[in-house]
């Protein structure tokens, strides 16, 4: 763990690309003697670089100092209804190492092994000093995955046997480093805070698209996952559903509902949705998919907004960014024909991660929790 200033110096640096010490004096408010001591210690650990020497001022040039990528390594899986995704990113977020397997659906055994296998390979083909500089793993996946058998289309005997499971537990067992839990569509929202294109935004409401529809918030610059880190779950927000009868947004907006749609046309169609050519060959089927999901997104955006004054609500998920737009633009279109006298509409955005989202943001926790102010990490994520 770093000492608090020097996570808000880390923190500042990874905001602001690069910083002179005298500029995180001014921002701080410590002394430069201290920043200087501050900078010292994490250049010496391999965190901080120097950049080069800034001239055109008075007196001596500065020197700005950014993040080292190769200072620390973060392991991050996504277990998912179709796959898990084990990433190892860098201290500046980039994807240094990927592994994926598909399956039918998610046991905790195969889940296991499939990490253990995975993180194997991917420490076998990093230098050995690197291996020393992993700083811990972020697992994500949906929080009660047993609720989800139906819309899974897993049978529930197989479903049930996560409910009895500490997985975060038994995989620390295996490891030498901290382990760390939380629901994959918040960990996306995580993602797009600590690595997205969001610096100016301090609240913001977010949606990931996935085999199930899911979210998180951010209020006043940090990941709010409430008390039993269930905050966010937009899933379950009451939307407009067909014949007007009342719905949750999962069961309008989630690929697994368009998989189901596709599969009564007697589709054939891939369910790799992060390929444009299996949205382009689902045809009429996505189309509509599409306008349904906007329109039910559209009224949760509204939902949440009428709570809390929101500036910008994002829109991500496991589909190309051709689709992702798509689903955004609709989305704002299906805003304009909702009564929203009283209140005043966030920015609609995209998201800036990709559909790699909630294996990022799983990885984002323990860098998190270990080098930055602003914890996105949960409290119960750690032993």
């Amino acid at each position: 763990m770093r000492d608090s200033n020097e996570r808000v110096v880390l923190s500042l640096v990874r905001l602001h690309g690069g910083l002179a010490k005298s500029d995180i004096a001014r921002m701080t408010g410590l002394s430069a003697q201290t920043v200087s001591v501050i900078m010292r210690a994490l250049e010496a650990d391999g965190l901080l670089v120097k950049g080069e020497p800034q001239r055109g001022r008075i007196g001596q040039p500065s020197v700005p100092m950014s993040l080292n990528p190769d200072g620390a390594f973060f392991l991050g899986l996504k277990v998912g209804r179709r796959s898990a995704d084990l990433v190892m990113t860098d201290f500046l977020g980039n994807v240094r190492a990927q592994r994926e397997q598909s399956y039918i659906y998610p046991t905790p055994d195969e889940t296991k092994r499939f990490l253990l296998s995975a993180l194997r390979e991917i420490r076998a083909s990093i230098a050995p000093a690197q291996q020393g500089l992993i700083a811990g793993l972020g697992i994500a996946m949906p929080f009660e995955l047993w609720s989800w058998a139906e819309i899974a289309g897993a049978p529930r005997e197989l479903m049930d046997r996560w409910r009895d499971r500490d997985i975060r537990a038994e995989i620390q067992n295996e490891l030498p480093f901290p382990v760390f839990l939380q629901n994959d569509a918040t960990s996306a929202c995580g993602a797009e805070l600590v690595f997205g294109r969001v610096n100016d935004l301090r609240d913001f409401v977010y949606f990931f698209i996935g085999a199930f529809a899911g979210g998180g918030v951010v209020l006043n610059g940090r990941l709010y996952s409430g008390p039993t880190g269930n905050a966010g779950a937009l899933g379950s927000m009451p939307v407009p559903g067909p014949a007007g009868r009342p719905a949750q947004l999962i069961d309008i907006a989630s690929l697994g509902v368009l998989e189901k749609r596709l599969k009564a046309a007697g589709s054939t169609v891939a369910n790799r949705w992060t390929e444009l050519r299996n949205w382009q060959d689902a045809g009429a089927v996505a189309d509509q998919w599409i306008t349904d999901a906007a329109n039910a997104l559209a009224y949760s955006v509204v939902s949440a907004t009428s709570v809390i004054d929101f500036e910008a609500a994002i829109i991500e998920g496991w589909m190309p960014p051709e689709i992702r737009a798509r689903l955004t633009n609709s989305v704002r279109a299906a805003l304009a024909r909702i009564d929203v006298e009283g209140l005043k509409v966030p920015e609609i955005r995209e998201g800036s991660v990709g559909h790699h989202a909630r294996a990022i943001g799983a990885a984002s926790l323990p860098l998190s929790e270990r080098f930055l102010v602003g914890s996105n990490a949960l409290s119960f994520g750690a032993t």
